[in-house]
């Protein structure tokens, strides 16, 4: 699939990393569809389209997905996590609008690249801090949630792969870690406050160690754009998860130090040398062509002219 003269939906197209992804898409040539629960202010690019849209309205979503007639859907939309909203709001919103969004684009033929999440796994909201089977974390590691948003990508990942067997599309569920913005990274503080020594003396399991949720990952926005359209192009068959990450933690710290500290008796971390992410891209770089580009260390304070758009 090439870009030139394809068009794309775009869900969630004004929110923070929607935002970066549909100005990816319009300079690698897609036309674009952006569909948001409003209409975009300031400048937006030549070569995007914007609709307001309830993405749970499953006949709102399927009609303006339909007269879009996409090459394929980006749905990016979701209540991001479960702290500020009640679970069973943030549950519904996230499994409706993914049912309605991926059953569309799949009745519409149109293959599918959407946001699934690390949070799948259960590690980020968990109210005790989970132990992982093994490191480093793959695609193929249990999904145990104990949360509404990590079980609503569960939820999601089961949709997705309905619609890719009963309407012969290739879909994408991408994983990423918690996305970062050139400029402002928030990773930031986690690393200010963090401390080793506080780490090894806290209760083993316990859920308040900064940073734990995700074993201290990242990944800048721009890599999350990157393997969108990565995945749009590449030749997928059926449906497959990737995991999207920057290689390396954002402490500064060995991986496998950290890991002893968490943990009493905890995984077999012998296989992180150095700073290494518990969890590894290397289905994305294998499948997609794909790897980080930016990490915390330049691109924390980076300088960049992000979408004039909001």
């Amino acid at each position: 699939m090439t870009a030139n003269g394809d068009s794309v939906v775009v869900t969630g197209a004004l929110g923070g990393a929607g935002r970066w992804v549909v100005d990816r898409l319009v300079d690698g040539g897609y036309d674009v569809v952006g569909l948001d629960r409003r209409l975009p202010e300031g400048d937006v690019p030549a070569g995007a389209d914007f609709f307001a849209v309830d993405l749970t309205d499953g006949g709102e979503t399927a009609e303006l997905v339909a007269d879009a007639a996409p090459d394929a859907v980006v749905h990016l939309a979701a209540i991001p996590d479960p702290l500020n909203h009640a679970g069973s709001r943030v549950f519904e919103n996230n499994v409706l609008s993914t049912y309605a969004v991926l059953d569309a684009a799949g009745r519409a033929g149109a293959r599918v690249v959407w946001a699934s999440s690390e949070s799948a796994y259960g590690f980020p909201f968990a109210d005790s801090v989970l132990e992982p089977e093994y490191l480093p974390i793959d695609e193929a590691h249990p999904l145990r949630p104990e949360d509404p948003y990590g079980a609503s990508k569960v939820a999601g990942e089961a949709v997705a792969a309905m619609v890719a067997r009963r309407d012969g599309v290739p879909v994408a569920s991408i994983r990423p870690s918690w996305i970062q913005y050139p400029g402002r990274y928030r990773v930031a503080d986690v690393r200010a406050a963090f401390d080793l020594d506080d780490l090894a003396d806290a209760p083993d399991g316990a859920p308040d160690a900064e940073g734990v949720g995700n074993f201290w990952s990242y990944v800048d926005v721009r890599d999350f754009a990157g393997m969108v359209k990565a995945a749009l192009r590449a030749d997928l068959d059926g449906h497959e998860p990737y995991l999207c990450h920057a290689p390396e933690n954002y402490l500064g710290v060995e991986t496998a130090r950290l890991f002893e500290a968490l943990y009493d008796d905890g995984p077999d971390a012998s296989a992180l040398e150095g700073e290494a992410s518990a969890f590894t891209t290397a289905k994305a770089e294998r499948d997609l062509s794909w790897s980080a580009e930016h990490d915390w260390r330049t691109a924390e304070d980076e300088a960049v002219d992000g979408p004039e758009f909001r």
